[in-house]
């Protein structure tokens, strides 16, 4: 038997405690979605000091905050492919590097059409990241412990901005953003060895996969598949709003220091990270006692779109700033409750044949919103001169995503069997 095949079943077999082997792996995961959103938010941090360097508009550093969306989105579904095909432990190991690669170099260009082309190729890199996660955790975790699972990946999600605005904010500060934009690029690539160490090798019958056009048809076909594109969507808006905009926002719109913004964002995404691990620990014990995943997960999921949407509309109006950055602190929470959600019904439905094409395509759907929100909004700021309607229109479209949660049935794998003859 493989060394995969053996840990699947060690990890099946233990129903409390999770295998050493494995948990080194889901460290691992974490730290990259760490890695991997402080690359993507760095550009938001250096914002003000780049837009003032280089006299670009706020329509153009939209553009730029967008840029990365444009083939983040779209080379998911490639990748959703790859890691159905090929083994994930290469595949995602050639993306990290190119992506690492990327935000080095960023560092070392001076125009705004060679920035915008950096951000291009880093999205390529990264759009390897989820469907990954996605695979990995379909494959070796049961539906008692992804909860958990994903809300390691999700907490790397909020931790990533959070220590890049705590640590980047004090460093653009001191040194400039073409230092931290170097180093932070240079030192990811250091990831890559303990993943080669700790990572098993694909079993090969876990190799077998449909073609690359029957798979994608038969999620296409689902109107499953449909409803988590428009739930990733709902939760991706608010969230890749508040990456690419809320250092402009609390610094030029708040009036707050590159430090004082450092702190105050870092806290918001430190306690989205918080929110996220203690509702996947939830989710994971409600399931342990007896409840179905349709009921946790659509009850975690609701309270968490309908929080984001209260607050978010809730930020522009308070006037006091330590009251709008404790509205911006629920948004987090309720950001942590929906998060872990989100992915784990994605992979109980897919199951782990499916998952690295189904996690592609929803990551695909669902991330066009971080194309979206970032240019929507330097549109609007140029138009208004405020930041009422872009925090509004997220609310609004939290708001729409909840209705959909209670819109989506059953919570099961799909028998794909048909679909795939």
């Amino acid at each position: 038997m493989s060394e995969i095949a053996v840990l699947r079943n060690k990890v099946g077999q233990e129903s409390q405690v999770l295998h050493p082997a494995m948990g080194r792996v889901l460290f691992l995961l974490g730290l990259s979605v760490v890695i991997n959103y402080i690359d993507r938010s760095n550009l938001s941090i250096a914002a003000p000091l780049i837009k003032d360097e280089m006299g670009i508009t706020a329509s153009q550093l939209g553009m730029l905050l967008s840029a990365f969306f444009w083939t983040y989105s779209l080379m998911q579904i490639v990748s959703g492919w790859l890691v159905d095909r090929f083994d994930v432990k290469w595949v995602f190991a050639l993306g990290f590097v190119l992506w690492s690669a990327a935000t080095a170099v960023t560092g070392l260009l001076h125009g705004f059409l060679a920035l915008l082309a950096v951000r291009v190729v880093l999205g390529i890199g990264e759009a390897v990241s989820f469907p990954s996660y996605g695979k990995v955790i379909c494959g070796y975790f049961d539906e008692k412990r992804r909860g958990f699972a994903n809300a390691v990946v999700i907490s790397g999600v909020a931790l990533g901005p959070a220590i890049g605005m705590l640590i980047g904010g004090g460093v653009v500060s001191r040194f400039g953003w073409r230092p931290f934009f170097i180093a932070v690029g240079l030192a990811g690539v250091l990831w890559v060895l303990p993943w080669f160490a700790w990572m098993p090798r694909r079993d090969a019958a876990s190799a077998a996969t449909p073609s690359p056009v029957s798979g994608m048809i038969a999620v296409i076909r689902r109107g499953q598949a449909w409803a988590m594109w428009l739930i990733h969507f709902a939760l991706a808006y608010p969230l890749y709003f508040l990456l690419t905009w809320l250092p402009y926002y609390l610094t030029r719109s708040r009036g707050l220091s590159l430090n004082q913004m450092a702190r105050a964002g870092g806290l918001i995404f430190l306690i989205f990270a918080g929110a996220s691990a203690l509702t996947g620990k939830l989710a994971d014990r409600w399931i342990a006692a007896g409840a179905t995943p349709t009921r946790v997960r659509k009850s975690l999921a609701v309270a968490g779109s309908m929080g984001v949407a209260i607050f978010m509309a809730a930020t522009p109006i308070v006037h006091n700033t330590t009251l709008c950055i404790e509205m911006l602190v629920l948004v987090g929470i309720s950001m942590g409750m929906l998060g872990t959600n989100v992915y784990s019904t994605a992979q109980t439905l897919a199951g782990p044949r499916m998952v690295g094409r189904w996690t592609g395509l929803q990551q695909c759907m669902g991330n066009l919103s971080g194309a979206v929100a970032p240019a929507v909004t330097g549109l609007l700021l140029d138009r208004t001169g405020h930041f009422s309607g872009p925090f509004f229109l997220a609310a609004i479209i939290s708001v729409i995503g909840a209705i959909i949660w209670l819109l989506l049935g059953r919570i099961q794998t799909i028998d794909w069997g048909p679909d795939l003859a």
